[in-house]
């Protein structure tokens, strides 16, 4: 099921073929380490894997959907979008790409897209992600389209997030 499309990018449920694809992204320290999650195991990954195999269109409102990023023209799976529920029951944004495909504007294009499809289509009223405060790259890329409301120390990561939001109300006065 595709989602969503952006100029470069395709967002779709994930298939048993994007399963390496979805191994690394979930094991690779160059992309875990940034992110405020806990390192998983083998067998962690592959459970997650297999309960994101396949959604359909009704599961996306579950707390936590996960997809898969693709360029257009290109079968590979180079990111993970993430549809979640965080600890005050909004809705957030969730992302992550193979480094080799950092520093390209993905996240900014997947970023301003996963908004869209938010209100746009899923009819959130706010949508907040959490970010690293030492990831400066996605720091960034979330300031660009959202606030800064919090932060607060993650004891299991032992490093400082920041949560980021943003109104439905005031992502459509900017988008004029």
């Amino acid at each position: 099921m595709e989602l969503f499309e952006t100029n470069r990018l395709r967002v779709r449920s994930l298939k048993s073929k994007d399963k390496q694809s979805f191994i690394e992204l979930l094991s690779d320290p160059n992309i875990i380490d940034p992110i405020p999650q806990r390192r998983l195991s083998e067998t962690q990954i592959l459970n997650k894997f297999q309960d994101h195999l396949n959604l359909e269109w009704k599961d996306i409102y579950r707390e936590n959907y996960t997809c898969g990023i693709f360029e257009k023209g290109n079968l590979e799976m180079i990111g993970l979008c993430l549809f979640l529920t965080n600890d005050e029951n909004d809705k957030e944004l969730g992302y992550r790409f193979k480094s080799r495909y950092w520093g390209k504007g993905y996240g900014t294009e997947i970023v301003e897209g996963t908004l869209k499809y938010y209100f746009n289509t899923l009819h959130a009223k706010k949508v907040s992600a959490d970010v690293n405060t030492a990831n400066i790259g996605s720091v960034k890329i979330l300031g660009k389209f959202m606030k800064p409301v919090r932060e607060f120390f993650n004891e299991e990561r032992q490093c400082t997030v920041r949560r980021y939001s943003i109104e439905k109300t005031d992502w459509l006065q900017n988008m004029r």
